[in-house]
């Protein structure tokens, strides 16, 4: 076996390792250095990020709004079968007859 010697050995390299890794990972001109921009390019500011309303009243008015959208593309996808079905000459039986 190793003896004293090496468990002391083992035992600095135990407490050495982590405290030497905090001290340099832990440091905030290296935080704000390497993590902070590629934080940056990861986590874009609030582009596409929905807005949670927090009172009734935004939660009402966010409410109509998306009403207001169903409604509007419901009207659109109707007005484009409307449009289909009036190009089309009745289907597979109008152009067998004509």
């Amino acid at each position: 076996m190793g003896g004293p010697n090496l468990e002391v050995f083992k035992f600095a390299i135990y407490m050495f390792v982590p405290v030497a890794a905090l001290m340099h990972y832990g440091d905030p001109d290296w935080y704000n250095r390497n993590v902070l921009p590629y934080k940056e390019r990861l986590f874009p500011e609030d582009k596409g990020r929905v807005h949670i309303p927090t009172d009734q009243t935004a939660v009402r008015e966010e409410l109509a709004r998306i009403r207001a959208q169903k409604l509007a593309r419901k009207l659109e996808r109707e007005q484009a079968e409307a449009a289909a079905q009036s190009n089309s000459s009745g289907g597979w039986l109008g152009s067998w007859s004509k």
